[in-house]
């Protein structure tokens, strides 16, 4: 009887840390490929020809479960007299990356330059 509970307890111990371990791995994993999937989108807005005010998606079957969401708005520089003269040529984009079901989430904001009409 005291074998089978100390079985027992131990066995609860060890399904605990399992648990803990595969959860830490989840979040490195996102921690990990956040931030690069941000990157990799916040460059492509920057090149490409017009921005969307509001739009979302997801990575595709290289990246499964990962979806983003982006806004832009004007951008609103009120620090500094210098800095307050690039008002109104900046934009500032607001990137959210999530997985799993909104569980994780990653933000980021990045001001990028309007495009000129040529």
């Amino acid at each position: 009887m005291i074998a089978i509970s100390l079985l027992a307890i131990a066995l609860t111990t060890l399904f605990g840390s399992q648990s803990q371990s595969v959860s830490l791995g989840l979040r490195t994993k996102f921690n990990t490929q956040a931030p690069l999937l941000a990157q990799l989108k916040l460059a492509e807005f920057a090149g490409a020809p017009e921005r969307p005010t509001a739009d979302s998606g997801d990575f595709g079957d290289e990246f499964p479960g990962f979806q983003w969401q982006v806004e832009t708005e004007e951008a609103t520089l009120e620090t500094t007299p210098k800095v307050s003269l690039l008002e109104g040529n900046l934009q500032r984009l607001t990137l959210i990356i999530s997985w799993g079901e909104n569980h994780y989430s990653y933000q980021i904001q990045s001001y990028l330059l309007k495009k000129q009409a040529e």
